[in-house]
C-alpha cells in the first residue's frame, strides 16, 4: 500500500469518549524522533489547544508509561501515553453575532460571501463564537436548517485560513437546490494558489483518493489505492512561476476536506504558509542570508496559507440563469505576490 504521508507524525491511536471525559491512548512508534509532548499532543489530537493540555498536564492528567509529566517532557519510541480531558459542554443554540460580512451578491434565494482569512465556517469543537455562521444569523434571520445541525444555509465550506467566496442558500428549496449542484459536481469553482517549487507541467490533472490521516486527525493525506478513501480530482494550471514558488489556478472536479493542499503536497509542491502540512518551513531554496529574510517577511505579512476561492459559477436555484462571480486577491496575498515579482527581477526562470 502507497501513502504520500502529509506530516511526519507517527504513532498507533486508540480514542474513545464518554459523557464526562476524553480519554486518549497513544503508542509512539519506534523511529519517531523526540518531540516536546505539549506539542505533540496538540498536533495528534483534533480541535485542542496547546494551552489545554498543559492545564491537563498540570493537573496530573497526562501520563507516559502510567506516571505524570511535565510539559517539556520530550516522547520516546514505545512510550505509552495516556490523556484525560474534561469533555467541554456542547451547547448546538447558535446565537446571531454582529459580525461584518463582504457581500458580493445577494437577493431573496442566494447570498455569496466572500469569506476572510481566519474566520472558521460554522461552530464545532473549539469554535463556539466568530463564526461565518454567527454573523449569517445576525443578516439573515431565517435561514434553513436541519433540526440540530449548526450549519444553516451553508451549502459547502472553506477551510479557516483559506479567503474567497462560499454561497449560502437562504431559502429551503435554494439549500437543496445548490447541493445538488455540489453533488452533480456542475458548481464552477477557481482557486488561486501559490507553492513551494517550480511545478514541471504547465497544465495537469490530480486523481488520487484522499483519507483522514491516521497519524494526525487534523490532516488528511493522499492514497493511490481505489478502494480506500474518498475519489477526488484536480486541475491546475500554471500563471506565473518565481523560481522558488509557482502560482497556480486550480478547478475543483470534487470538493473532499482540504482536497487542494493535500494534492499539491501529494505531486511535491506544498502551498505556501501552510502550517498544518508544512509549507510554513522554506522547501525551495537556501535556508540563510537575504533569502531566509524575504520569506520570513512574507510570511509575516500573510500568516495565512496563500489559497483563495477567487471564483464560482452556478445556476440560480429560482430563475435557472447561469452566474458566475470572481472576487480579487486579498490585499496582503497580492503584496505578497508584488514581493515574489520584485525579488525574481532579473531572474532566468
Amino acid at each position: 500500500m502507497y501513502f504520500c504521508a502529509v506530516n511526519e507524525l507517527s504513532a498507533n491511536t486508540e480514542q474513545e469518549e464518554d459523557e464526562l471525559f476524553e480519554h486518549h491512548r497513544f503508542v509512539i512508534d519506534k523511529g519517531k524522533e523526540p518531540v516536546r509532548i505539549d506539542k505533540y499532543l496538540t498536533d495528534i489530537i483534533p480541535s485542542i489547544s496547546r494551552n489545554r493540555i498543559q492545564n491537563a498536564t498540570n493537573a496530573g492528567s497526562v501520563l507516559v508509561n502510567g506516571k505524570p509529566v511535565k510539559s517539556n517532557y520530550k516522547i520516546k519510541p514505545l512510550d505509552v501515553i495516556q490523556v484525560v480531558l474534561p469533555n467541554p459542554v456542547w451547547d448546538y443554540t447558535v446565537e446571531p453575532e454582529n459580525i461584518p460580512l463582504d457581500i458580493v451578491y445577494e437577493d431573496d434565494d442566494v447570498l455569496l460571501v466572500n469569506k476572510k482569512a481566519g474566520m472558521v465556517c460554522h461552530p464545532g469543537h473549539g469554535n463556539f463564537h466568530g463564526t461565518l455562521v454567527h454573523a449569517l444569523l445576525w443578516h439573515c434571520k431565517d435561514l434553513p436548517q436541519i433540526t440540530g445541525d449548526t450549519r444553516p444555509g451553508l451549502v459547502h465550506r472553506l477551510d479557516k485560513n483559506t479567503s474567497g467566496l462560499i454561497i449560502i442558500g437562504k431559502t429551503e428549496h435554494a439549500l437543496t437546490h445548490l447541493s445538488k449542484q455540489f453533488f452533480d459536481r456542475t458548481i464552477k469553482r477557481h482557486y488561486i494558489a501559490m507553492v513551494w517549487g517550480d511545478i514541471e507541467q504547465s497544465s495537469g490533472r490530480i486523481v488520487c483518493n484522499i483519507v483522514r490521516n491516521p497519524n494526525n486527525r487534523k490532516t488528511f493525506m493522499a492514497v493511490e489505492e481505489e478502494h480506500i478513501g474518498k475519489f477526488a480530482a484536480t486541475n491546475y494550471e500554471v500563471i506565473k512561476r518565481y523560481g522558488y514558488t509557482t502560482l497556480v489556478k486550480c478547478k475543483l472536479e470534487t470538493g473532499r476536506t482540504h482536497q487542494i493542499r493535500v494534492h499539491l503536497k501529494y505531486i511535491g509542491h506544498t502551498l505556501f504558509g501552510d502550517y498544518s502540512y508544512g509549507g510554513d518551513q522554506i522547501l525551495s531554496g537556501t535556508i540563510y542570508g537575504k533569502y531566509k529574510t524575504f520569506i520570513e517577511n512574507c510570511f509575516a505579512l500573510m500568516p495565512y496559507h496563500a489559497l483563495h476561492a477567487q471564483s464560482l459559477g452556478f445556476v440560480h436555484p429560482r430563475t435557472n440563469q447561469e452566474m458566475y462571480f470572481e472576487v480579487p486577491l486579498p490585499e496582503n496575498y497580492q503584496k505578497v505576490i508584488e514581493k515574489w515579482e520584485n525579488y525574481t527581477k532579473g531572474f532566468k526562470l
